[in-house]
């Protein structure tokens, strides 16, 4: 890593004049926590006490069964306080936010899981928080909304652009030049200007430095490969990072939404769609026109329709330490209902794209193989999105009566 955040050709700190000393305030409060033994000490109590972990690592035995090849085992960050992995983030941030003495904290979210971490850090740490939500997502969302604001933050349906994730993103961007004294942007994911993707990434950590353990612990030897979904990259930087020095080999999927061969996906770095640029203060593949205007993207998952990707990944991409995948909409949904049925686990539709490549490729692996998949968020949320998708008539009809209620 170069200064100011580099990997590579990626990454940096491309930020206005006016938010510079922001910056550089957390920059250093972030390099004094990582240097500080006592953080990480105080961040693990934290975490074990309030958000459940370690998390298990859960041998899949029914679908290994079905698949006959490697041995599959899934990694539950869908256990996690608020039900993603996405509380090991916000948790980590709120601490440094304390040291920091800010009072109010805001945040974007797509999926909702970070808005409802966000929120709930917020509480439990007394600041303030608004939560920046594009329109398209706080109407495929409405759980994860309900409960961010039951939580006490605001949520801000935004309506410019295409109204999803990267516009929730520039919102926050905007309010935080307004209130940089008070305020501090709790970013979700492993993207944006330097200190955020190593800063989300150590906190993420977590997972990867639990799940070496734990299949070690389970079966005596390094898991052949591990899969990951692919939005900004946070749950991927964090299991991948517990493995980067070991012969194993490193998956992520993003999403291939209705096709790759029809351009409504947001794959930046399995497709040929995207190129190299530079937006929301830093350097990455974008998926982007020869203007460098953003494209429109299309995703089941509303965590996985960003348009850029974690500088990390795009480094380690370029190196080829970690392959990419996409997995069509279609092949989420059938995963999904897949791995309910033969192992009762409900993982959200970010997670299933990880599944559909590692069911992919476990029967061409032994049964001496190893592989792990990072479940980083439960399905709850996706009830609504799921049901449409497989067109159960139940919940239409549950729907229906539930506004003829409302109507009455």
């Amino acid at each position: 890593m170069r200064e100011r955040g580099y990997y590579g050709d990626f990454g940096g700190s491309f930020i206005p004049e006016i938010l510079v000393a922001t910056f550089d305030e957390l920059v250093d409060a972030f390099a004094e926590a990582k240097a500080d033994p006592a953080f990480w000490r105080e961040y693990e109590t934290l975490m074990s006490s309030y958000s459940c972990r370690p998390t298990p690592l859960t041998y899949a035995e029914n679908l290994t069964e079905h698949f006959g090849g490697g041995r599959i085992f899934i990694k539950r960050e869908d256990l996690n306080h608020t039900g993603a992995h996405k509380a090991n983030n916000v948790m980590g941030q709120g601490l440094i936010v304390k040291r920091m003495g800010k009072q109010r904290v805001i945040a974007e979210t797509g999926a909702g899981q970070h808005g409802v971490a966000a929120a709930t850090m917020a509480a439990k740490f007394g600041f303030d928080c608004t939560i920046y939500m594009g329109e398209v997502d706080v109407q495929r969302q409405r759980p994860n909304v309900f409960w961010m604001e039951q939580l006490g933050a605001e949520v801000v349906p935004v309506s410019s652009g295409t109204r999803i994730l990267k516009d929730a993103i520039n919102e926050a961007f905007r309010d935080w030049v307004t209130n940089m004294d008070t305020t501090h942007y709790v970013l979700g994911t492993a993207c944006g200007p330097h200190p955020f993707p190593e800063m989300v990434t150590w906190f993420q950590s977590i997972i990867g430095s639990e799940a070496r353990r734990q299949v070690l612990e389970q079966t005596g030897q390094l898991p052949a490969r591990v899969y990951a979904c692919v939005g900004g990259g946070s749950n991927a930087m964090g299991i991948f990072s517990g493995f980067l020095d070991d012969p194993v080999e490193l998956v992520g999927v993003e999403a291939g939404g209705r096709g790759l061969e029809t351009g409504e996906h947001a794959s930046r770095l399995a497709s040929d769609d995207a190129s190299v640029g530079i937006a929301q203060g830093y350097k990455t593949y974008f998926l982007q026109d020869g203007d460098g205007q953003m494209k429109e993207t299309h995703s089941i998952a509303a965590g996985l329709d960003y348009v850029g990707v974690s500088p990390i990944l795009a480094d380690l991409r370029e190196a080829g330490r970690v392959r990419f995948a996409a997995a069509t909409d279609e092949e989420v949904v059938e995963a999904l209902r897949l791995t309910i049925r033969k192992e009762g686990l409900i993982p959200a539709l970010e997670s299933s794209h990880g599944f559909v490549q590692a069911f992919k490729e476990a029967p061409t692996l032994s049964r001496d193989d190893v592989i792990v998949i990072n479940q980083s968020g439960r399905g709850d949320k996706d009830i609504f999105t799921v049901a449409d998708a497989i067109g159960d008539p139940k919940w239409k009809q549950f729907i229906r009566e539930k506004a003829e209620e409302y109507d009455a």
